[in-house]
């Protein structure tokens, strides 16, 4: 495990919403290296930066053009680097975000394997013969046809404007499909760590790979995917060995298998993530009053990448709805309470410190649809264009938040009570803490099925208990504990502890420090 990772809290930072340094509307790199003081203040040492490479826009970067040229509307190869090295001179760390299953549909490699005669990028992608357009192969959206001088069709990725790259089938049935250890295949894989070392020598720190169970198709249990990723981990373990690799994956113990050293707990898959913040989410008073289906998956999770690894529970990203729409700032404190005192990188969606909204009724932008709305720009100040730029409002990338009581960094920072203080608060307390480390030990003590989510986190130097009443009612919760040395650290809306019993107001939290405890799960 790098060490730095240890103790890492990550912000995410969609870049052409967060900064906009030079008025086009769009966000870019020099935006975010003006703003990097305002994340220093808030606490957070590491950044995940959404695709920030040539591309051609269709899925707002994640169809990439050239993968080794940063796109012009961001900034320069050495407008980034300038900003990699800001990052590293305040003591942070930032991971870019890698695309390795599909480019996008005017990459030169595509346009070359498009072409009847052979030629290096004829395999490069994975092309079968006329048949059934829509017949199903695991981990292929679809085929297109009709796009080229080559006979027959290509597998897309999400949008069919992202044809799938060729590593190879795990299950080879038709006369098309490549073994994923075939040569082509190899080519592929050795063709992007060619690409992750050209941006580790840049400076990066590793990727955040999208989409990274999905590379071998027709792969019964991903193990000819964890295979592969096996063999990346010891090409970097080799050249780059510091570099980190987070994975879009959404099952821990393949993804940490695979050589991954965090994986993303996701909104789509088996990880009741969703449980948390958003479809009836526990945190909000009137939402789901227990995480036993979260819980019980987190648990297995857990035994089984304990020390090997690390799973991320992010506030959000760029996928999905915000947090602030189906929890109030109240609510939300709550939801942070629990994001930054569990295991793993905490991971936070840019402005979701602040409460920003979801914002509705917009068109869709580069493929964005219903996701458009929480990939607004940051909103800085009360200012035109909420300090994200100075261009005319029609220039911007995505319109602003135009309710007058959107919350903005200026107002919370003033204000004492905000979201932004209690995050910031929250964050400062993760890092005085040896026991709220990415890799101190865990144990749920209480699912909040009849009291209060209550969990653990020791590293043998301390053990701090975790209390957090979402419910519409006051609780009280007996702590098991076996010495009477406990203390209230940080408590949120009135919590007490008396007589070896927590006191938890309706909405409250509190984090106690304890000599022992019993161990023994609540199932």
């Amino acid at each position: 495990m790098t060490d730095w990772l240890r103790d890492a809290i990550f912000y995410q930072i969609y870049p052409q919403s967060f900064y906009d340094s030079n008025a086009d509307g769009i966000g870019d790199f020099r935006g975010i290296e003006q703003k990097l003081p305002y994340l220093e203040e808030l606490g957070v040492n590491a950044i995940w930066m959404n695709p920030c490479f040539d591309s051609s826009f269709f899925d707002a970067g994640y169809d990439v053009r050239d993968y080794f040229s940063t796109a012009s509307r961001y900034g320069s190869n050495e407008d980034l680097k300038h900003l990699i090295d800001a990052v590293h001179e305040r003591g942070m760390h930032i991971l870019l975000d890698l695309v390795p299953g599909h480019t996008a549909i005017d990459h030169p490699w595509f346009l070359e394997s498009c072409r009847d005669e052979k030629n290096a990028s004829t395999d490069r992608y994975i092309w079968r013969t006329v048949g059934p357009r829509w017949q199903y192969y695991q981990g292929i959206a679809g085929f297109l046809s009709g796009i080229s001088e080559r006979p027959g069709m290509v597998a897309f990725n999400c949008f069919s404007t992202q044809p799938a790259l060729n590593y190879g089938f795990g299950k080879v049935t038709e006369p098309w499909q490549f073994s994923c250890d075939s040569p082509e295949a190899e080519r592929m894989r050795l063709k992007m760590q060619e690409i992750m070392a050209f941006w580790l020598d840049l400076g990066c720190d590793g990727f955040r790979v999208d989409m990274a169970g999905s590379l071998v198709k027709e792969d019964e249990g991903r193990a000819a995917t964890i295979r592969l990723w096996k063999k990346v981990r010891a090409f970097l373990e080799e050249q780059y060995p510091e570099a980190v690799l987070v994975s879009e994956w959404g099952i821990p113990s393949q993804a940490i298998e695979a050589g991954f050293h965090m994986d993303f707990l996701l909104h789509t898959g088996p990880t009741h993530y969703m449980d948390l913040f958003r479809e009836n989410p526990y945190f909000s008073r009137s939402g789901r009053k227990d995480l036993a289906e979260f819980t019980a998956y987190y648990r297995e999770a857990y035994a089984e990448t304990e020390g090997k690894g690390l799973i991320c529970i992010p506030s959000g990203n760029h996928d999905m709805i915000r947090m602030r729409e189906t929890l109030t700032p109240e609510e939300a404190r709550l939801a942070f309470t629990f994001l930054l005192t569990m295991p793993g990188c905490p991971f936070i969606y840019y402005g979701d410190e602040i409460g920003m909204r979801y914002v509705h009724g917009l068109k869709s932008k580069e493929g964005g649809y219903d996701r458009t709305g929480s990939r607004t720009p940051m909103q800085w100040n009360r200012r035109v264009n909420t300090g994200f730029s100075s261009a005319s409002p029609e220039k911007l990338y995505l319109p602003v938040d135009s309710a007058s009581d959107r919350p903005t960094v200026e107002n919370q920072m003033a204000d004492a009570d905000s979201l932004f203080c209690h995050v910031q608060e929250l964050i400062s307390f993760r890092k005085q803490h040896s026991a709220l480390r990415g890799d101190a030990g865990f144990a749920f003590l209480s699912d909040g099925t009849d009291g209060p989510l209550a969990y653990v986190r020791s590293d043998g130097e301390e053990t701090l208990l975790i209390a957090i009443n979402s419910s519409d009612a006051s609780l009280e919760y007996r702590i098991p504990v076996e010495a009477s040395t406990s203390e209230i650290l940080l408590s949120y809306h009135g919590a007490e502890f008396r007589d070896g019993q927590l006191i938890l107001p309706s909405g409250s939290t509190c984090i106690l420090s304890i000599s022992s405890i019993k161990l023994e799960e609540n199932s």
